[in-house]
């Protein structure tokens, strides 16, 4: 079964490479819309192109922590401190990407249909309900990780193989 780490760090570098070129390809569509929509002075097509590019940011934080988490580290997400660590920098950048994308929804329907307001409403209810989950998480975590003090003294050592 040991023959199936190195499969899987394949796998993984591959699904991050997919993600990273997806984040890039965001980015590429972003400026073309951005560049269309400020040469036609539409303020709804610029702020399309920031919701355009916080999805390219979550694709490019996933392919980076993958690509850090496990492929240069290795690290197995089994310690409480790795996977609050590993969430943590996933969650932050969703919570961050559905506010942007609930500001472009809110622009987008107050100029073409206020009626639906409340679908750009339900958006950020979500980023807030996992905002509040991630801290609830984090919350009941911190006793487990509490009694495994050496687990985040080796995850800080595994910093040092990033830097």
């Amino acid at each position: 079964m040991k023959w199936l780490i190195p499969v899987f760090g394949a796998a993984y570098a591959s699904v991050a490479l997919l993600f990273g070129v997806a984040g890039i390809g965001l980015i590429v569509f972003a400026v073309a819309d951005l560049y269309a929509s400020m040469t036609s002075a539409s303020a709804p097509g610029i702020i399309a192109a920031l919701g355009t590019l916080a999805v390219a940011l979550v694709a490019l934080e996933v392919a980076q922590t993958v690509t850090e988490e496990e492929v240069i580290r290795r690290a197995h997400v089994s310690a409480p401190t790795r996977v609050r660590r590993y969430l943590s920098r996933f969650l932050v950048v969703v919570v961050v990407a559905l506010a942007i994308e609930t500001l472009v929804a809110v622009v987008k329907f107050i100029h073409d249909s206020p009626s639906d307001l409340p679908r750009a409403a339900s958006i950020a209810l979500g980023a807030a309900a996992l905002l509040t989950a991630w801290g609830a998480f984090i919350w009941f975590n911190r006793t487990a990780e509490e009694l495994e003090p050496e687990a985040m003294a080796e995850a800080k050592k595994e910093d040092r193989k990033v830097r």
